[in-house]
């Protein structure tokens, strides 16, 4: 071989050297730009506190990924109700939605107390961040991960739900026979059903139209969800119970989240932990506010007495044990819950 034509040789191996190991370079890029859809479709009204964490939540992923995210929010159940929601971020065709651990009560019982089951479990706002906010959170979400498919990156609230109905509510006699929504889950129906009341299972966003048709008489709700949903036009009589405290976990599709590289799976862990603190902080500094604007409604609000909330505790108490019999687990959760109060 000539000497021109070891050079050629050597200098096509060169290059062809330096193809190579540009090769893993570019495939790094290449992973580094691509787009990852993160649509999110929840059941919470527009304008209220959760729905507008969820829009920052949004806008900071897309800034903070420099594009690599797009995340698409669609709240007010404009993809399909809560149901439709849960499934589609379990087997991923939505990417993250937002429910009370209560959703899981069929698939992972133990974790279902976490949201608020069987009623009076949290005490005040300072219970539930003992709970969630803590070891108890973190092991929720690790369970909700391994047996949903879902990993709860982070909590919300909607707060403490009371009675919205179309006539007065002062008394747990008056409650007799009260046809009231209720979740499609059987902890609510059991719930209600001891307190005297027709519990009516119905989606989320079939409630204003069942209001004003006369399927049911009433809701429990947050006032968030009562202004941003408009409930009030149908319903002017709100008791407040603080019955049920409902945190929102927010659920991320786990397979979704794996197959993002490390930086952004970080970043989405961080960032959905920042904004839904600051929903957390406004949701409790605006309650007081809300309240007083459904007053200006039209809406009539009255307590219920001390000695009624007692009774309606203690009629419903037996839950907790019969909850708790589903499994030891679940037993050692409300214990556990209980036990931060």
């Amino acid at each position: 071989m000539t000497s021109k034509g070891i050079w050629i040789s050597r200098r096509s191996f060169i290059a062809g050297g330096t193809v190579a190991l540009a090769a893993p370079a570019f495939v790094r890029n290449a992973r580094a730009q691509e787009k990852y859809v993160c649509k999110i479709a929840h059941t919470e009204g527009i304008g209220t506190p959760i729905t507008n964490a969820f829009d920052a939540w949004a806008a900071a992923m897309n800034e903070k990924s420099g594009g690599r995210i797009e995340a698409q929010h669609f709240p007010a159940a404009q993809l399909g109700g809560l149901a439709e929601a849960l499934e589609g971020s379990r087997i991923g065709t939505i990417q993250v939605t937002t429910a009370g651990p209560d959703s899981e009560e069929a698939i992972a019982p133990e974790i279902a107390a976490f949201g608020g089951a069987p009623g009076f479990i949290y005490k005040s706002e300072e219970h539930v961040d003992r709970v969630l906010q803590g070891e108890l959170g973190q092991k929720c979400s690790d369970i909700a991960r391994a047996k949903t498919g879902v990993e709860f990156v982070a909590y919300g609230e909607t707060g403490f739900r009371h009675i919205l109905a179309k006539r007065p509510v002062g008394s747990l006699a008056d409650l007799s026979g009260l046809k009231i929504r209720v979740p499609q889950l059987r902890i609510w129906v059991d719930f209600w059903s001891l307190l005297g009341a027709a519990p009516t299972p119905l989606p989320y966003s079939e409630q204003y139209s069942a209001l004003s048709t006369g399927i049911i008489d009433a809701i429990d709700s947050d006032v968030f969800s009562i202004v941003g949903f408009k409930f009030h036009e149908q319903a002017k009589d709100l008791t407040l119970t603080g019955h049920w405290f409902l945190p929102k976990a927010v659920r991320v599709n786990a397979a979704w989240l794996d197959s993002l590289p490390d930086d952004l799976r970080t970043m989405v862990r961080e960032t959905a932990r920042e904004a839904f603190a600051e929903q957390r902080r406004i949701n409790r500094a605006n309650a007081a506010k809300t309240l007083e604007d459904l007053k200006g409604l039209g809406v009539n609000v009255q307590a219920l007495p001390a000695e009624e909330l007692a009774k309606m505790e203690s009629q419903t108490s037996k839950l907790f044990d019969e909850f708790g019999s589903k499994s030891a687990e679940t037993a050692e959760m409300i214990k556990a819950i209980r036990a931060l109060g």
